[in-house]
C-alpha cells in the first residue's frame, strides 16, 4: 500500500484498510469486523445475521424515535487480470487526489464515510432525535440472496420498521452529489428455450430449424413498444443478453434455441404484465417454447418525506450544487427495503471506474462525503428535531 500520508483522514485511513482486504464476494474478509468495532466503541447494539455463506450484520444505536439506516455492501467484484492493473487490487495506493483498489468507489469509500460520518455526528450529537442504524451485507454484488434480503425478511418478522435509508451506492457522475438515486428500475429476466427437430442441412423438409422459427418472434419482442415510462422513468427496455443454438457442426440443423434477456421496467409496466405480452408473441408465432422468469427486484420510487430534502440540503452546504434525482442505473439492494414503505435514497462517489480495472476514487471527496452523510444527520436527527 502506498505510504498514507501524515495529514490522511480517518475516512481515507479506514477505507484503505477495507480495500485491503479482498472481498470478494460473498467473502467479507474481515471488513464486517472493522466496522463493528469502530461502532462497538460508539455504543452501537450490533447483532450478526449470517445466512449460508454470507455475512451480514445490523447495528443500532438509540432506543426510541426514527431509524435511519446507512445499507451498503463489503464485498466487491471480481478484479479481473491482475497484470493489467497499475497495482495490487487489494493494497491500497495514493496518487495524487485518487485513491486505487478494488471496491474505493464501489462502495468501501461510502462505508468508511458512513462510520466516520456517525463518529463526528454522535460526538456533537450524544443524544439524537431517534436512532442511527447499519444494514451491511457481503452478498450484494454476487446473487443478493442470503444478504439484505433476509435481512429484510427477519426485520419483518419482528416487526421493526426502518424510516429513512441512505445506501452509500455510487451514484454521482462528474462530481460528488451531482446525481441521487431516488430510485431504480425492475429487473426480470427470462431463460427461453425454444424446440425444433434436429437434422442435416441437406435435407430441411425432415427437420425443423428453431433459429428459423424463432427469427420472426424475437424480432417482434425487440421492436414491442412495452411504455412510454413517466415522469421518474424511462420507457421499459427489453434486451437479449445471450443467444445459443446449433451443436457447432455447420451441416446439422440444431435440435434446439436457448436465450436469454431482461426487461429493465418502469412503474408503468408490471411483472405479470411483461411475461403475458410476451407469452403471447411467442404464442402467436406458434413456437415449441418453454420459458423460466426469474424477478430481480420490482421498481421502487421515493418522492415524499423528510430524506430528500436532507439529502438536498446536505449536498448545497458540502459541495455547492443542486443534485440530479435519478432512478438511472441497475439495480441495488434498495430494492429489497424500499417496499416496507422505507424512504431510500442512494448516494455515494463517482461512479465512472466502478467494477473496472484500475478501480479509483477522490481522496478529497471522501472526506467531503464524509461531512455531506453527518449533515444528513444533522437534519434528520440534530436537537432541533427533539419534541
Amino acid at each position: 500500500m502506498s505510504q498514507l500520508p501524515d495529514s490522511a483522514s480517518e475516512t481515507l485511513a479506514l477505507t484503505c484498510a477495507l480495500i485491503n482486504r479482498a472481498s470478494v464476494s460473498p467473502d467479507d474478509a474481515g471488513c464486517q469486523s472493522l466496522m463493528l468495532a469502530r461502532l462497538e466503541k460508539l455504543g452501537f447494539r450490533t447483532e450478526m445475521l449470517p445466512f449460508e455463506d454470507v455475512s451480514n450484520f445490523l447495528a443500532v444505536y438509540g432506543d426510541e424515535g426514527p431509524l435511519f439506516v446507512f445499507a451498503g455492501h463489503t464485498d466487491v467484484v471480481p478484479p479481473g487480470p491482475l497484470d493489467e492493473w497499475h497495482s495490487d487490487p487489494f493494497e491500497a495506493r495514493i496518487d495524487g487526489d485518487l485513491l486505487y483498489g478494488r471496491g474505493a468507489a464501489d462502495m468501501k469509500g461510502s462505508l468508511a464515510a458512513m462510520i466516520t460520518a456517525t463518529e463526528r455526528f454522535l460526538a456533537q450529537t450524544p443524544a439524537p432525535a431517534g436512532r442511527i442504524g447499519f444494514l451491511i451485507t457481503s452478498d450484494e454484488e454476487a446473487d443478493a440472496v442470503n444478504g439484505t434480503v433476509r435481512v429484510m425478511e427477519t426485520l419483518n418478522r419482528r416487526g421493526q420498521k426502518i424510516d429513512w435509508c441512505l445506501v452509500g451506492e455510487p451514484s454521482s457522475s462528474q462530481r460528488l452529489g451531482d446525481v441521487v438515486r431516488v430510485g431504480r428500475r425492475g429487473s426480470l429476466n427470462a431463460r427461453l428455450t425454444i424446440r425444433g427437430i434436429q437434422g442435416h442441412v441437406a435435407y430441411p423438409a425432415d427437420a425443423d430449424n428453431p433459429i428459423h422459427r424463432a427469427l420472426p418472434a424475437l424480432a417482434e419482442l425487440t421492436a414491442t413498444h412495452w411504455d412510454a415510462g413517466n415522469a421518474f422513468f424511462p420507457a421499459t427496455s427489453m434486451q437479449i443478453s445471450n443467444i445459443h443454438g446449433g451443436t457447432g457442426a455447420t451441416n446439422v440443423i440444431p435440435g434446439q434455441l436457448e436465450l436469454l434477456f431482461n426487461f429493465r421496467f418502469s412503474t408503468e409496466s408490471t411483472e405479470s404484465t411483461l411475461k403475458e405480452r410476451t407469452e403471447a408473441i411467442l404464442n402467436r408465432h406458434g413456437l415449441n417454447y418453454e420459458i423460466n422468469w426469474s424477478l430481480s427486484g420490482q421498481p421502487f420510487l421515493t418522492t415524499g418525506g423528510e430524506l430528500i430534502p436532507a439529502v438536498q440540503q446536505a449536498i448545497r452546504n458540502r459541495c455547492g450544487i443542486d443534485t440530479e434525482l435519478s432512478t438511472s442505473g441497475g439495480t441495488s439492494d434498495g430494492r429489497f427495503i424500499a417496499p416496507t414503505g422505507t424512504q431510500v435514497v442512494e448516494l455515494g462517489p463517482c461512479n465512472e471506474t466502478i467494477h473496472k480495472l484500475n478501480e479509483c476514487t477522490s481522496v478529497s471527496e471522501l472526506e467531503t462525503l464524509s461531512a455531506v452523510y453527518t449533515d444528513i444527520l444533522s437534519l434528520l436527527l440534530g436537537p432541533e428535531n427533539h419534541e
